[in-house]
């Protein structure tokens, strides 16, 4: 599986963290486009005590090795998925709850087709398998094909004036301002030049084919006014995506694990303390 990389090597790669109860269940969470495993901070520590908790960076994001950076293999979410598998893989990992925030529920699922012996649960946290409504097949995804070029466009133009005005708005929760200057802070510590190709990759991608293919039992957390995920993305997972449970959590915007932690944290205790 690792081929020619070392365990050392792939845990330098994503900067792996291991944190929590060493014999624990395995828990391993991935961070979503524009973070890094930092904003896995507040929800965390719900689950270190009883938890191996497994945290990293996506290459190119947080203290990643940038020179590990390819964009032809990160030009589809598939280069994501290896690393997490081989990170896995490294670590010996079993009977994993893979836990993923938006782009990489799905970076997430592709992993599970892929080894589905690998992994116990997951855990996705706002998944969106496509972005761009398909009025084809009646698909809500919630922005027009012409919205995400705009999105792009300004990306491209000016990325630190597009990361202060879309952090608000994915991040909602106007009553508490500081969430949304974490996550433009996160942005802005992102390479320019990956965060526009990643996000490209991220909201032109198409995962829609891949639900019907992963069998582990899977948690999805919906948020109410969230931007990038509305509800229509979270039933339309529920619906093509076999043993899975759809939970309503009581917050806004995207991030409920940095706005809402304790709820977050609740929901996905509930679940996993079910039996499969």
């Amino acid at each position: 599986m690792l081929g020619a990389l070392t365990a050392e090597a792939v845990a330098k790669r994503n900067n792996v963290t291991v944190l929590g109860r060493a014999d624990g269940p395995v828990m391993l969470f991935a961070h979503g486009y524009g973070c890094d495993q930092d904003m896995w901070r507040r929800l965390v520590p719900y689950f270190a005590a009883d938890y191996q908790v497994v945290l990293f960076d996506h290459v190119g994001a947080g203290h990643s090795d940038l020179d590990a950076y390819d964009r032809e293999k990160y030009g589809t979410l598939d280069g994501y998925a290896t690393d997490v598998l081989e990170i896995c893989a490294a670590l010996d990992l079993a009977d994993v709850i893979l836990v993923g925030h938006s782009v990489s529920a799905m970076i997430a699922l592709i992993a599970a087709a892929r080894e589905p012996e690998r992994f116990a649960r997951l855990i996705l946290v706002a998944p969106s398998p496509r972005y761009t409504n398909d009025a084809d097949d009646g698909y809500v995804g919630g922005f027009s094909h012409e919205d995400i070029e705009g999105l792009l466009k300004s990306l491209d133009s000016n990325y630190f004036a597009w990361a202060e005005a879309l952090a608000p708005m994915a991040m909602g929760n106007p009553d508490s301002p500081e969430y949304a200057e974490e996550l433009r802070s996160s942005f802005c510590r992102t390479n320019p030049s990956i965060a526009r190709h990643f996000a490209r990759v991220t909201f032109l991608s198409d995962s829609r084919s891949i639900l019907d293919r992963v069998q582990c039992d899977s948690l999805i957390l919906q948020c109410s006014d969230d931007l990038l995920a509305p509800p229509e993305v979270g039933t339309y997972v529920h619906q093509h995506l076999g043993h899975s449970t759809l939970v309503h959590l009581q917050t806004t915007g995207h991030c409920p694990h940095v706005s809402a932690p304790e709820a977050t944290a609740g929901a996905i205790l509930q679940y996993i303390g079910r039996r499969p």
